[in-house]
């Protein structure tokens, strides 16, 4: 840092390598989420059975932010002849097979030889290894990954895998993903079945004033937590519509725009952020080729959402599985909106 850093920043400026560290914040979709996902824990607890719950949202939206922190609620204990696995996370792999998911199950779990055995033999090492570390949920994360199957033989059998899976495992599980996640369970009329309770973030909105509300109380939890003084606070109604369309509601580039805002602040040496500042945080973090007009915090911007062709949202408006044979040979998409 000493040898790279501007002139004007000194080695101390609080702002340097800043990065927004806090705690979750327990806003309604978070809440929602988190007691939907404790309940089919509970069930599973209680009664034994498990069953599907299907979270979705567009990227950004903070899914994989619950879903770990649902999972950190339950360590894992290192016992003296076994290791207590409540809540399992797994990311699906790109490109999975039923057999390629299975090693990603066990490697998971810890397992150093995962990448070996058949299907077969992968899914009843994981049967008998999920009895003796008391596995009780499974949360699979990227789940729209399963779209992207090498072919649809090998979609069917890993959609069919999964329905086996969770009916003999009797375990809860969580598919958190992309709005395309709903096409993978809806391939499949009995996997349909078994994710029938379903979960959708959808991003927080301008026009919903309890929404914006409770966004604009986002804002002030943040800014708690800044290294710097703020020109004008972040939750100040019109500058919370400027975090509103350069983040399109959505909390992951609210954290961009933040992080960036400091580090630009910082590298001209300056101990406040101001709407330079957020322009330049937006611009480095968020959408590099903005026009400068465009810019949210530019202060002649039309202040409108940045979806269209070409736009940096533009993607986040269309979640058809682009490249997915698999969605072609079905003939599934998603319409724009994701509907």
């Amino acid at each position: 840092m000493t040898q790279f850093a501007p002139a004007a920043v000194p080695f101390q400026a609080p702002g340097l390598g800043f990065k927004l560290v806090m705690d979750p914040i327990p806003h309604q979709r978070y809440r929602e989420s988190m007691y939907g996902i404790a309940e089919l824990h509970l069930r599973r607890r209680n009664h034994g059975t498990g069953g599907g719950l299907l979270l979705t949202g567009p990227s950004g939206a903070g899914k994989s932010t619950m879903v770990r922190a649902y999972g950190e609620r339950f360590p894992r204990q290192h016992l003296a002849e076994r290791t207590v696995v409540p809540v399992l996370m797994v990311t699906v792999p790109a490109s999975p097979t039923a057999r390629s998911l299975a090693g990603a199950i066990l490697e998971a779990l810890g397992q150093k030889k995962a990448h070996r055995g058949t299907a077969p033999e992968k899914t009843s090492w994981i049967y008998e290894l999920f009895v003796k570390c008391g596995v009780e949920m499974v949360i699979l994360d990227e789940f729209q990954h399963l779209f992207y199957a090498p072919s649809l033989n090998a979609f069917r059998d890993i959609t069919d895998w999964l329905k086996n899976f969770l009916e003999d495992t009797k375990v809860g599980m969580v598919a958190c993903g992309l709005p395309a996640a709903e096409l993978v369970v809806n391939s499949n009329e009995q996997l349909a079945r078994r994710f029938s309770e379903r979960i959708r973030i959808t991003p927080f909105s301008l026009e919903v004033a309890e929404d914006f509300q409770e966004f604009r109380g986002i804002l002030k939890t943040m800014e708690m937590h800044l290294p710097l003084q703020v020109e004008v606070p972040l939750h100040e109604a019109n500058l919370a519509r400027r975090f509103h369309v350069g983040s399109y509601g959505l909390l992951d580039y609210v954290v961009k725009i933040i992080e960036g805002a400091v580090s630009a602040a910082t590298a001209a040496g300056l101990d406040t952020l101001d709407l330079p500042a957020l322009a330049a945080g937006f611009r480095n973090r968020v959408w590099r080729d903005v026009p400068d007009r465009l810019n949210p915090f530019h202060p002649e911007s039309p202040l409108r959402p940045l979806d269209r062709p070409g736009e940096v949202f533009y993607l986040h408006t269309r979640q058809d599985p682009v490249g997915s044979p698999v969605a072609r040979k079905l003939g599934m998409n998603l319409t724009r909106g994701g509907k």
